[in-house]
């Protein structure tokens, strides 16, 4: 009853909020210019001077004519990629190429936006946050030189948008699109002053948020990779805007800034992009770079998340990253996988062992099908997924998930378990990790314990650029990185083979293999594997 007493109250406010001002009250301009602090890319930008916009691995058609009218093309129907084109944060790509037409691009594109018919996806808190913010942010470059018709037009609609999205604070969404409506807040009254009362809503509910959101390890409550580096950037975006405005920030900022930036680091790969867990990509060094630049003090990487339930064991040139705890909790599990415990292993700047990573902008069943336990490296029973994958998150997950991680002369041992088939099959997965000093040998051991035998499948996919080849035995799998160096991976207490796989945590989707070891029916209910350098 509160929640519907809530949103009654909620959207009471935003009907107050949406009531007409008078022009006199409309300011003909920002009063003060908003820097965009994130390059474009111009390639980006010149796909949309050709009227294609690219999000997530999908295309989207943008165009002066109609805006969304060809959004009936291929994969023009995905709210993600709706919401992308009514966000706007493609205007920076636009800006990277620097030429007459993208500017006059950018401006028809508002212009078209500003004519046409409504979308559900306008209204939504964190698309309506990233529009304010990219059309302050980028003001000069598309409106500042345009006649007074369309700057009039645009600011009524900036200060209407800004009102309604201040009134509708906080928003029913607990998750990181909460922190991206106040950020949309914050820049409309940083850049409007005499609307000084959206500021004091958006700082309000911003400390609010943080101390929701963001864990005392720095983790973010998604336990998402790419979550985390999302909100960090707004959250730096949200500083330069106050600082911009002369305005105090809550002390909470600063502090919720420099421990997502320490926890950051501590799910990065050695080639600088991120482990891919909960609907994340690598993304590459360079805007992971850019955002903890950005962020400020480069503080050492901890150990491990406990809080977050990530667990890093770091040893000579090699590093595993594990997910070590239960799926984040109903209303922020919108994008999360069933991969308890799977993990990722890399050497060097190398891949090793990967998970299967995200297609947001792809069709249901790639979405869906990415999200099941079977596309990560753990152990999966009787081809069911560890927590029950739903289109608006998680149904059935673990409820009790153990973690031990112990350091002791560079060495490392981790055991954990998780309780996700106890109630379908009776069944606890129990698995621990041994990472010798060296980095050389890293070792497994793998235990249902259920009353009955389970048919399971352990699952190791394997980084594309890995050359994968089983040995005549059929007792190992040879694994030759692209620097040459060679690794074997053998097991005992099940039948290994190799199989295809694919890989979407990079910039596109690639082939891959991934190493299957397959219990034996009514054999024992433990596997032990090693995975160690050949010399």
């Amino acid at each position: 009853m509160s929640g519907t007493i809530s949103r009654w109250w909620r959207q009471g406010r935003q009907q107050l909020a949406r009531v007409p001002l008078s022009m006199a009250r409309v300011p003909d301009a920002p009063a003060l210019p908003l820097r965009d602090p994130w390059p474009g890319d111009a390639a980006r930008g010149a796909n949309l001077l050709r009227g294609s916009l690219d999000f997530a691995g999908g295309k989207i058609g943008i165009w002066p004519e109609g805006f969304l009218a060809q959004a009936n093309s291929p994969g023009g129907g995905l709210p993600l990629l709706r919401a992308a084109a009514h966000g706007f944060g493609w205007l920076r790509d636009l800006r990277a190429l620097g030429t007459d037409a993208a500017r006059v691009r950018a401006r028809d594109l508002v212009d078209a936006w500003l004519d046409a018919q409504p979308d559900g996806q306008v209204s939504l808190a964190e698309v309506a946050g990233s529009r304010l913010c990219a059309w302050l942010s980028h003001y000069d470059f598309f409106a500042a030189t345009a006649d007074d018709a369309f700057r009039q037009r645009l600011m009524a609609r900036l200060v209407a948008d800004a009102r309604a999205l201040a009134a509708a604070l906080p928003t029913e969404e607990m998750d990181s699109r909460a922190i991206a409506a106040v950020k949309g807040v914050v820049a409309a009254g940083a850049a409007l002053p005499d609307h000084g009362s959206l500021l004091t809503r958006a700082l309000k509910v911003l400390g609010q948020e943080l101390e929701r959101q963001i864990l005392p390890d720095g983790s973010h409550a998604e336990r998402s990779p790419a979550r985390m580096l999302a909100v960090l950037a707004d959250l730096v975006e949200i500083r330069l805007h106050l600082a911009a405005a002369r305005a105090e920030p809550p002390p909470i900022l600063a502090g919720a800034i420099d421990r997502l930036a320490a926890a950051l680091r501590v799910l990065r790969h050695g080639d600088g992009g991120m482990a891919v867990f909960n609907a994340s990509r690598e993304d590459g060094p360079r805007p992971v770079e850019l955002v903890l630049a950005q962020a400020g003090r480069a503080t050492r990487p901890a150990m491990s998340l406990p809080d977050g339930g990530f667990y890093r064991l770091a040893a000579g040139r090699s590093l595993v990253i594990v997910d070590g705890a239960a799926p984040p909790p109903p209303r922020l599990d919108r994008l999360a996988h069933a991969g308890t415990l799977s993990f990722e292993f890399s050497v060097g700047r190398e891949r090793m062992i990967v998970n299967c990573g995200t297609a947001l902008a792809a069709t249901h069943e790639w979405r869906e099908g990415l999200r099941y336990t079977a596309a990560h490296s753990t152990l999966v029973i009787a081809d069911t997924s560890s927590s029950e994958v739903r289109e608006e998150g998680l149904g059935r997950r673990p409820q009790h998930v153990d973690a031990r991680h112990e350091e002791s002369t560079g060495a490392h041992w981790l055991h954990l378990s998780h309780d996700g088939w106890k109630r379908v099959f009776g069944a606890i997965h129990v698995r621990r990790f041994y990472l010798a000093e060296s980095g050389e040998d890293l070792r497994g051991e793998d235990t249902v314990e259920a009353d009955s035998p389970q048919p399971f499948v352990i699952r190791f996919h394997l980084h594309p650029s890995v050359d994968a080849s089983l040995q005549q035995d059929g007792e190992a799998v040879l694994l030759r990185l692209p620097s040459g160096s060679g690794w074997r991976l053998r097991a005992d207490g099940a039948r290994m083979s190799l199989e295809p796989s694919v890989y979407l945590g990079g910039p596109e989707p690639r082939r891959s293999e991934q190493v299957a070891l397959t219990g034996y029916a009514d054999g024992p209910q433990q596997v032990r594997w090693a995975i160690t350098k050949v010399t």
